[in-house]
């Protein structure tokens, strides 16, 4: 008989969402962009009295962020970490020191492995201009073990069409890394690997990032853990009717659970209930960070910060520190020292 209780801690929701090793954190981004004025921004009228270049203020219910037509995030470093980003509305413009672009989103996944240091923009382009222009994403730090913080920077789309969803009675489970395995017997659903080099690609890591979608009265059985050092985390972002192993937890919680047993998760409530469930074993390695530079040591991170001022981790190749790939829905992406992008897969 297992006598530990299934939940092991149950917190409020911050921002941003707190990780637990080997995440470092997530963020949650939801903004209700207007129309595009033509050029996948917003016109310099609509945005007087905003702090453009560090606009997080959510007003009229959209945020710039760093950028100051086109919102986003323009050129800015990282070493020593990765970036999972799921974009689930919207579109995201990848650029980068290495001379790749992309543009992914709805329902596509970028995996970056900053390694030993790269140079990207991630713009949100408002690619309609006779609707408004949502964007919804998740965006998941994932630290790397020592041995991989300086690997050569790399990325991989995970695109739409290739993530496997299990539905059944009301519930659905989008898996962007590892396994799924249902409890009713039915197949495993394998998810596209991450790059070579992250911790997600190891099998001893027993890296999970699924979505867990419950519609109300339905019921998921959670598969145990493959890893009895695995750690696993439910960050509920929409409903308040979850239940977890019998208990009700709330919304907008942070839930760290049991992984040894099946557990069994129901939505109680008259609305949905979503969560993010991000599982893994941790690293328990000591971490040294600032900004966008995540290592072990505090000399590693001053050497980070001298290598980037020297380096620029290979320049910046394009005109501008905020590049967009024009008008168009299509989604690419356009790896270092390719001639031609690779492409969405054709629906079947």
């Amino acid at each position: 008989m297992n006598d530990t209780p299934t939940i092991l801690e149950n917190v409020p929701m911050n921002r941003p969402w707190t990780g637990v090793d080997p995440f470092l954190f997530c963020m949650y981004h939801t903004d209700q962009y207007p129309p595009g004025n033509g050029r996948l921004g917003i016109d310099a009228g609509a945005l007087q009295g905003r702090p453009l270049g560090s606009d997080f203020s959510g007003e009229n219910g959209y945020s710039m962020y760093h950028g100051e037509m086109v919102p986003g995030f323009p050129s800015h470093p990282h070493r020593g970490f990765e970036t999972v980003t799921i974009v689930r509305q919207g579109y995201v413009d990848h650029a980068d020191s290495l001379g790749a672009k992309a543009r992914y989103g709805v329902g596509d996944v970028q995996w970056l492995t900053a390694g030993a240091g790269v140079q990207h923009a991630e713009m949100f382009p408002l690619l309609h201009t006779d609707r408004d222009n949502p964007l919804e994403l998740f965006q998941i730090w994932l630290n790397l073990p020592a041995r991989s913080k300086f690997a050569p920077p790399a990325f991989k789309m995970l695109w739409a069409e290739d993530i496997p969803h299990y539905t059944e009675d009301g519930v659905e489970v989008t898996v962007i890394a590892g396994a799924y395995r249902p409890v009713n017997g039915r197949a495993a659903l394998q998810p596209v690997s991450p790059p070579p080099d992250s911790w997600g690609a190891q099998a001893a890591s027993d890296l999970a990032l699924w979505l867990l979608h419950l519609q109300p009265g339905a019921s998921l059985e959670l598969p145990a853990a493959n890893s009895a050092q695995a750690l696993r985390t439910l960050y509920v972002f929409e409903g308040d009717g979850l239940s977890v192993g019998g208990e009700a937890v709330g919304g907008e919680r942070i839930v760290r659970i049991t992984t040894n047993v099946t557990t069994r998760l129901s939505n109680a409530g008259h609305g949905n209930v979503q969560v993010l469930l991000m599982q893994g074993v941790p690293l328990n390695e000591p971490v040294a960070a600032a900004g966008p530079f995540v290592m072990n040591t505090q000399a590693e991170l001053h050497q980070a910060r001298v290598d980037y001022m020297r380096t620029r981790f290979g320049g910046w190749p394009w005109d501008t520190p905020a590049p967009t790939h024009g008008a168009g829905l299509e989604r690419f992406a356009l790896y270092p020292g390719q001639d031609a992008p690779e492409r969405p897969p054709a629906k079947a």
